[in-house]
Order: C-alpha cells, then structure tokens, then sequence
C-alpha cells in the first residue's frame, strides 16, 4: 500500500477510513457487548424506554460514522491499484452492508419498539427482539471485519514503504582477521 502512505491524499483518506470505521466497530461491538445483555436483564418496559431513547440519539451519530467510513473506504479504493484496490473497496462494501442491515433490519424494528414504548409489546415481542438482536450481531460482524482490514492495510502499507525507501548502501566493514590476512 505504498500509495496510502506516501501521498498525502491517500494517508488522509485511511486516516480518515480508520477513525470513522474503528468508531462503527466500537458503538457496535460496546452495543453487542454491553446494551444488549442490559437490555435482556431489565424489565421490558424499561428497555422499550431505553431503547427508544437511545435510537433517537444513535440515528444522526451513527449514519454519519457509517457514511464516513464508507465513502473515506470507496475514495482510497479509487486513488490506489491492485490488491490495495480490492482490500478498501471490500472494507467499503463491508461498511455498506452495515448500513444495509441498520436501514432494512434494526431500523422497522426500531420503530415497532418505539410504538410498544408507548402503547404495549405484542405477544410475540421475545422473537421480534432477537430478530433485532441478530441483525445488530451482523452488523457489528461486517464494521469489525471494515476495521480488520483497514488495520491490515494500514500496517502492511508501512512495511511496504519502509521497505521501498531507496538507501544508500554502507560499505561493507572489513574485520580485522581479513585486514591481517592482507
């Protein structure tokens, strides 16, 4: 990933893939890891409180990180070659999927819990919300692979061009045996 790390472009635009990508993984996994066992544990009308509220808050913050993170993703894609091409473009497509699965899974569901939170949950509420539940663990699985392979990238494109500095060569020391042989 010589490109990425050389022009400033290029180190921009991963900079700025890292950041928004290993946030989306963050919320996501901190959600998966930590909301979501307090969300079972409670009371359901304490969640459906929750859980409302704290989409509301969600909405703006997170559709921007995955927005960043995907068009910073696409744009590096589009200004490096080869495998480096392939790998963004894929991080990309990972945090487009994200999105996919936010927008047309948690997000109707979002809105049924919104409308519990005011009336009551049906009879088959358990099922709706580990229906939710699955889809935020697909979600959280597409931003952490986005992230593992920026994070790959990145470190590969600073072995890559480190590797790639033209050095002048120092001669090479002659040991004081050769020396005496002489």
């Amino acid at each position: 990933m010589k490109n990425a790390t050389t022009r400033p472009r290029t180190r921009f635009l991963l900079g700025a893939a890292l950041l928004s990508t290993g946030l989306l993984a963050g919320a996501f996994g901190y959600g998966a890891a930590n909301l979501v066992p307090t969300f079972d544990a409670v009371p359901i009308d304490m969640r459906l409180d929750f859980h409302t509220q704290l989409m509301k808050m969600n909405g703006i913050t997170m559709q921007a990180a995955m927005a960043v993170s995907a068009l910073s993703a696409l744009a590096l894609a589009s200004l490096t070659r080869g495998r480096t091409r392939g790998l963004t473009a894929v991080a990309g497509i990972l945090t487009v999927a994200s999105f996919l699965i936010t927008r047309f899974g948690n997000v109707p569901i979002n809105g049924r819990i919104k409308q519990w939170a005011a009336t009551a949950p049906p009879a088959d509420h358990a099922e709706i919300l580990q229906r939710w539940e699955a889809f935020n663990v697909a979600r959280t699985c597409t931003a952490f692979a986005a992230f593992a392979v920026l994070i790959w990238l990145a470190c590969a494109g600073q072995d890559t061009s480190q590797a790639s500095v033209t050095r002048t060569p120092r001669p090479a020391r002659t040991s004081r045996a050769a020396l005496n042989k002489s």
